[in-house]
């Protein structure tokens, strides 16, 4: 790639990178107020210079621009190969526009990796080799590691590293200006309000942010097939819904056995976050609680009070909780034994929140099958440890033939 003595790409700024505030972080964390801007469903036109043939894709060697808030514009002199991140969302754009090979860093890499490939088992030839990534927030975000690192392009949010500890926006423009820009954008999840000086911040649709990154790697021929099974799942899901009034009541949370909370999350609020659960229409039995922001915590008693139809267990397709553990807690718990959802054995594995579009199709379709089985087919035993289960061909809601191809680049 072409580089200059001091960074590897360049960028034009629309805005100042200035600010500070609240910061969202791993499995417990949250942001503490809600914005209350509601995202478009279409994806924002995004500004290129030169326009790049699938074929070109892989050698691109014209700068070219894109842009997306909070960073404005952004131009970058050639596909980048040498690719950092945080949160595994955006690894998983990555994996799906066939640039997973570029990434040097992910947020827990044995979590993110292992998670992901357990969907990409059902995907032939696809796969993240996460074995060797820096985490990067494994001691804390540090700028000396982003000069290390040395990459072609940070696909995290400035506005967000300019919150973390040791970090001002001087640092955040040194990087940029050393290194490589900045592309991301991480309130979207939640719509919490942005730190001082981000105003005009913006937020986007997993999708949406997807089809931005699909520009950075000059993929929009492998992002626009993705984005239709996409459209046609959440098609299928929206209208074979049955009534409001017949949908179960269901609470998405994480429990805590050693101090009996359970760390609860809103289905149907904006943000990315929740584009798995948010499509599924299903009646939050938390919607009247105000946690300040999309998350909170809370008791048995108030659990028992709820008494959902169905717990959708946070991050239990993850190594890091055993579904059988966690409803043997409950089962042998003198309240949570009581819980309809417990003795009507409707305690399930969800995903993570941190997902990319991958991620998303497999959450969606394993959602629609936990809380309307009667509609989508059952949802079948999940065993820990293991892949995403089998599911007949006949009762997948999306067809894996067409995703693999689309990031395998058979188009």
């Amino acid at each position: 790639m072409a580089k200059t003595p001091t960074r590897r790409m360049y960028l034009k700024r629309t805005g100042a990178l200035i600010g500070a505030g609240v910061v969202a972080g791993c499995s417990g964390d949250g942001d503490s107020s809600a914005a209350t801007t509601e995202s478009t469903e279409a994806h924002p036109e995004t500004t290129t210079e030169t326009e790049t043939t699938p074929e070109e894709s892989e050698t691109a060697a014209s700068p070219y621009t894109v842009s997306m808030k909070p960073m404005g514009e952004v131009t970058l002199d050639a596909v980048p190969e040498n690719v950092f991140t945080v949160y595994p969302q955006y690894a998983d754009m990555a994996v799906a526009l066939g640039h997973g090979d570029a990434l040097n860093s992910v947020y827990v890499p044995e979590m993110s990796g292992t998670t992901m490939n357990q969907y990409y088992h059902h995907l032939d030839g696809v796969s993240f080799e996460w074995q060797n990534l820096t985490d990067p927030l494994s001691d804390g975000l540090h700028k000396e590691q982003l000069l290390e690192l040395d990459s072609d392009v940070h696909l995290a949010d400035p506005a967000w590293v300019s919150t973390q500890d040791t970090w001002d926006a001087g640092d955040v423009a040194e990087i940029e200006s050393q290194v490589a820009p900045w592309f991301g954008n991480f309130y979207s999840g939640t719509h919490a309000e942005a730190p001082d000086g981000y105003d005009d911040y913006g937020y986007y649709t997993l999708w949406e942010l997807f089809g931005h990154v699909a520009d950075v790697f000059q993929e929009r021929t492998r992002y626009e097939a993705l984005n239709e099974v996409h459209q046609n799942l959440v098609s299928t899901i929206r209208s074979n819904l049955p009534p409001k009034e017949d949908r179960p009541s269901v609470i998405r949370a994480t429990f805590s056995e050693s101090n009996e909370i359970f760390w609860t999350y809103h289905l149907n609020e904006p943000g990315y976050w929740l584009a798995d659960t948010r499509p599924l229409g299903a009646n939050d039995a938390f919607a009247e609680q105000d946690w300040g922001g999309l998350w909170g915590s809370v008791d048995f008693e108030a659990v028992a009070e709820a008494d959902p139809d169905v717990i959708l267990h946070l991050w239990g397709m993850t190594p890091n909780y055993q579904m059988s553990d966690v409803r043997a807690a409950l089962d042998s718990h003198p309240v949570g034994s009581e819980l309809t959802a417990v003795q009507e054995d409707r305690v399930y594995p969800a995903g993570m929140r941190y997902q990319g579009p991958i991620m998303n199709l497999f959450q969606l379709e394993m959602g629609a099958k936990q809380l309307y089985p009667d509609v989508f087919g059952e949802w079948p035993e999940y065993t820990d440890g293991e892949p995403y289960p089998e599911i007949p061909e006949e009762e997948q809601l999306f067809d894996r033939t067409k995703v693999a191809a689309a990031v395998n680049g058979e188009l």
